[in-house]
């Protein structure tokens, strides 16, 4: 007994259409939005660049004052001194963390930025390439003139 093929159901042409036309709006709201995430990701990443470096300074000023409380404290021990240089440490080691967090937010912002930045260049060539098919579909055919015969 031979097996019959299930034929496949045909489809109209205006369903065609309509397919068509929701797939290039579809396009369209993915470049918008792509663009869109892309603006607000290098926001957050420039916002994200300027916390780190801030951080990297007073980094920088608290190193510098740590090493002025050890000088003093070794030359004098005294409780206003030791005080001094445990604020100082406290202040460092809360930056360091602080840093850290910033580090781990502006690497996932980058990788997040650059995978949005590939998806914006792949949906906005698409968008030209359907435009420019689209404004070559929708040229006049050429006529061509009959040659006379001599």
């Amino acid at each position: 007994m031979a097996v019959k093929k299930k034929a496949r159901p045909s489809i109209s042409s205006n369903t065609s259409l309509k397919s068509v036309d929701d797939a290039i709006a579809s396009l369209a709201n993915a470049a918008i939005s792509t663009s869109k995430a892309v603006i607000d990701t290098t926001k957050n990443k420039k916002i994200l660049l300027t916390e780190s470096k801030r951080l990297a300074k007073k980094l920088a000023i608290l190193m510098k004052k740590k090493k002025l409380a050890k000088a003093a404290l070794n030359k004098d021990s005294s409780a206003a001194n030791r005080k001094s240089l445990k604020s100082i440490v406290k202040d460092i080691s809360t930056n360091k963390k602080e840093t850290t967090q910033i580090t781990a937010e502006k690497s996932l912002a980058i990788a997040e930025l650059s995978a949005l930045k590939i998806a914006s260049k792949r949906v906005t060539v698409y968008a030209k390439a359907l435009t420019a098919a689209d404004k070559a579909m929708r040229k006049p055919k050429k006529r061509r003139k009959k040659k006379k015969a001599m």
